[in-house]
């Protein structure tokens, strides 16, 4: 069920109170998320909206954890005890869940909680792309020891980027935004999490460059299928107009 914001004082300022209603117009496209409903994230978000914190601010701050899961992953290769590595991939796991909240609560602080700014749509864009980066080619130098590790990471990275290009090129010709995958951006940091847990296991057989090799081209050929998808489908729908 959808939120919309109403307004009530407290010390003498105005701020959200998160209110259920059983109907809402949809506010231009966004990606859909199960838990934007949960009640759970409409507690986080309103306290985020009383704690000063505004849409464009966590937009960059889901970025700024991407650059620490690259960071994590990165590091992993210059320790040498299994349980440093081990601990650098949980880490980065965490970082990239703390990234993907962030891009859960920008939305819902800005639309939910009434913070909506006209440049908006470029913090909610833009470090994106910069967060998809540094993740995945982080990955890749986890997985520097092993072929093409490295190459895969960027290619990775490339690809994630211009997924994201095809999409915003339906919303501009007229299209609309399609979220379909089987590698959008949630499928992809799914994967890179999942291959964290597993590599920190890893970590102790000295495989976890193995498991980020093969996690990184599972996403590269999943994100080749996803990028065809929704071309297929934009032209589609334009040709149908």
């Amino acid at each position: 069920m959808p939120l919309v914001p109403s307004t009530v004082s407290e010390m003498g300022g105005v701020i959200p109170a998160f209110t259920l209603m059983p109907s809402l117009p949809p506010v231009g496209t966004r990606r859909p998320i199960k838990a934007r409903d949960s009640q759970w994230a409409a507690a986080t978000a309103k306290i985020l909206a009383r704690s000063g914190l505004r849409p464009n601010q966590i937009s960059i701050l889901s970025a700024v954890f991407a650059a620490f899961s690259g960071v994590c992953f990165a590091a992993s290769v210059y320790v040498s005890k299994p349980w440093m590595v081990a601990a650098f991939f949980m880490g980065a796991a965490a970082c990239v869940q703390l990234r993907l909240l962030c891009n859960l609560f920008d939305g819902m602080v800005a639309v939910e909680g009434g913070f909506r700014t006209k440049s908006g749509e470029i913090f909610n864009e833009l470090p994106d792309r910069f967060a998809d980066a540094f993740t995945l080619v982080g990955c890749g130098y986890a997985a520097s020891l092993t072929r093409y590790g490295v190459e895969l990471g960027w290619i990775a990275a490339l690809l994630a980027v211009i997924t994201a290009y095809v999409r915003t090129l339906g919303a501009a010709t007229g299209a609309g935004q399609s979220f379909i995958g089987p590698m959008a951006k949630q499928h992809r940091m799914a994967t890179v999490t999942v291959a964290s847990l597993l590599g920190a296991g890893a970590a102790f057989f000295s495989w976890q460059g193995e498991v980020m090799r093969v996690a990184l081209a599972i996403i590269v050929l999943g994100t080749i299928v996803t990028i065809f998808r929704r071309v297929g489908w934009v032209i589609r729908t334009l040709e149908a107009k």
